[in-house]
């Protein structure tokens, strides 16, 4: 059975290689559905979902030729998602509106006690998660997410290389994601400034 729907995978491959709008169809109808859950899990906007739906067909239709005959699709499908949804929140960061937000956090008045309960909470596990990084890493996190520093400027006050300051950063927030789960990964990166 498995190889069956191997073999079929393989011809719907093909065949959107050569450029079959059939194959296409197939393709989109199998997998619509899953990477819009997927992506419904990570935006909590239907709109923006069904926006990365459109965006990851786009994409597979566009690099139909580049698509190596032995990749699955479930594999290729969810690898183009995740890279959207990344690139997504990255220009949403470096967006004015952002920006203008982050300025001006301090002022805003928040009455919502779930929101505040909610703040609190992270805070909490934030701070316990920090507590199991190395001292050089969480001062290379701290600067980085909480301050916004470049690691241009973490290497300067840190005097360290380039390259460690990357290397620790990684490991760092490797760490966070590994003890925060994802909801919490995704705050830090992308609210605690």
């Amino acid at each position: 059975m498995e190889k069956n729907i191997n073999h079929k995978e393989q011809d719907l491959i093909y065949a959107l290689k050569e450029g079959s709008h059939k194959a296409f169809d197939a393709i989109y109808k199998i997998y619509a559905r899953r990477l819009y859950a997927y992506s419904l899990l990570f935006t909590k906007s239907h709109e923006e979902a069904k926006e990365v739906v459109q965006d990851v067909f786009i994409k597979l239709w566009m690099s139909r030729t580049k698509i190596r005959q032995e990749e699955t699709l479930r594999s290729l499908l969810f690898i183009i998602a995740k890279n959207y949804l990344i690139n997504s929140y990255r220009s949403k960061i470096n967006s004015p509106v952002y920006e203008e937000f982050i300025m001006h956090k301090e002022t805003m008045i928040v009455n919502d006690t779930e929101y505040q309960v909610e703040y609190h909470d992270f805070l909490n596990k934030f701070n316990k998660a920090m507590e199991y990084l190395p001292p050089t890493q969480r001062k290379i996190v701290t600067l980085s997410k909480i301050y916004q520093f470049s690691n241009k400027e973490i290497v300067e006050k840190l005097s360290l290389s380039e390259q460690t300051v990357k290397n620790q950063l990684s490991l760092g927030l490797k760490t966070l994601r590994e003890k925060l789960g994802i909801a919490y990964f995704f705050y830090i990166l992308f609210f605690v400034n």
